[in-house]
This record gives C-alpha cells, structure tokens and sequence, in this order.
C-alpha cells in the first residue's frame, strides 16, 4: 500500500482554509497513486483552540471531508476535534476512499495544561483498521512517546503505526530518535505526521518521518517545508521483520503482568 503524509501549517479556527488545503494535498496524493493520506493532530480545526473548543467540535464539517475522499477515492486519517457528551476529545477519524467512517480514535495521554485545558482524555488504547489487508493502529502525538502504546498496537497485529502530531520545540528528539526506536522494538511501521510554522505560544518541528519495521527512516522532511511523502508499507516486511528480531514473541510477558499491582 502506497501512504502520503501531509506537513503542512493549518489554519487555527479555520475550517474552510484547511479543507482547502486537505482537497489539494487529496488530489495530489491520489495523482500519485496514494491509497491512504495521513494528516498532523488537529489539522482541521488547528491545535491551540482554548475556549473555541466546543464551538469548533459543534461545528466539524466532518460530512464535507467524507464527500472529499469519495471524490478522490483516496482513504484519510485525520486529525480533528470530536464532540461527545462527556466533553472535547483530541481525535482522528479514518475514513475510507468512498467516504464512510471506518473508525475514530481518541488521545489517550494528555500533553500539558494545552491538553488538559481543551480535552478529556481517550480510554482505548488501540483502535485497528484494516484497510487493504494493512492492519493500522491510530495514535496522537504524546501517545507514541509511551512505549506501551506502540506496543500494545504491535501485539494487536498492526502493521503501522500512524501518529498525527503538533510536535513543537524543544521535543524534535523525538522525530529524530524516538520514532525509529519505536519501529525497532515492535518490529512495525510507524508514520508520525507533524505540523509546521507557529501557533502561539508554539514553534513547530517538522521532521514529519516514517520508519521501517527494521528501523530504518524511510521518509524524512525537513523542519520547515510543507510537503506531501509518499512511501510503500508493505504486511510481508512486517512479518520478516518480525521474524528476524523475535522481541515481541520473546517477551516474558508473564513477568510484568501484575507490575502495576507492586506501585
């Protein structure tokens, strides 16, 4: 399967800039022969919405995205807000290439008082589709940063993992570092699809990266540019890899099980 990531600097409080966007980078990914397009956390609505929030998950052109990727016959992962009863979540919705929902998933670990202050946190820590025959696990920036969750995604059968994120100074170690590792120790895919430019009070990394099951860095922009990567992911360089390092089937499971019983 072909994937286009998007880096790109969304619009805050913007809807109709960044659908905008979204549709050029749709048509471009699918010029290009893109099955799936990835886009950074938020992107929709921006990331630093305060007391917007409510106001801009009520107002989530959600239905106007799904008439996009069925226009463009091109599946998206998107980062956007989502309303529920409860309160705001920080989400991204998998919609496939004739504009169904297949799936949403909502951030687990908040990041910060900018988190705290807009969101409640997700309970699901893996939510998989399979979209031509790939198995993809959804997580949200700071989520990826736990190795838990990328590894409890691995040992659900995901072969990428695809993060959204709004990456922001000093934290690019984890672009240029953390990610790779991700990769290496569950033997998987993993596509981390970051903001550019400035949203107060943030500056905003880049290095929109994906890695390779052996940890190898594949795809890589730079800190500034916007720009769309393409790369192949393929099921069977999961499987090899994870034959050739066995770490998930040699884990002792049974000795960390009841861990958190001990705290």
């Amino acid at each position: 399967m072909k994937i286009a990531m998007l880096q790109a600097a969304s619009i805050p409080l913007n809807y109709a800039e960044n659908l905008h966007q979204l549709d050029q980078a749709m048509q471009q990914a699918r010029t290009q022969g893109a099955d799936l397009l990835i886009t950074p956390e938020m992107f929709l609505s921006g990331y630093v919405l305060k007391e917007q929030t409510q106001y801009m998950a009520e107002m989530l052109p959600l239905v106007k995205v799904q008439q996009l990727a069925k226009a463009h016959q091109l599946a998206l992962i998107l980062g956007a807000p989502r309303e529920t009863e409860q309160g705001i979540f920080n989400s991204t919705y998998f919609i496939g290439d004739q504009g169904e929902l297949l799936n949403v998933y909502d951030k687990t670990h908040l990041f910060g008082d900018v988190d705290r202050q807009q969101f409640i946190a997700g309970q699901t820590p893996v939510v998989i589709t399979t979209y031509h025959n790939i198995k993809i696990a959804m997580l949200i920036c700071y989520d990826v940063e736990f190795p838990e969750t990328v590894r409890a995604a691995a040992q659900a059968g995901a072969h990428l993992v695809a993060v959204a994120t709004a990456q922001m100074q000093p934290f690019s170690f984890v672009n240029k570092h953390l990610i790779a590792t991700r990769a290496w120790e569950n033997q998987v895919y993993v596509a981390y699809v970051n903001q550019i430019g400035h949203e107060q009070p943030f500056e905003y990394v880049g290095l929109t990266t994906l890695a390779a099951p052996n940890g190898e860095v594949i795809a890589q922009a730079s800190e500034t540019q916007a720009t769309l990567l393409f790369a192949q992911i393929s099921a069977e360089q999961v499987q090899k890899a994870q034959q050739n390092n066995p770490y998930l089937h040699d884990l002792r499971q049974d000795l960390f099980m009841d861990l958190a019983k001990l705290a």
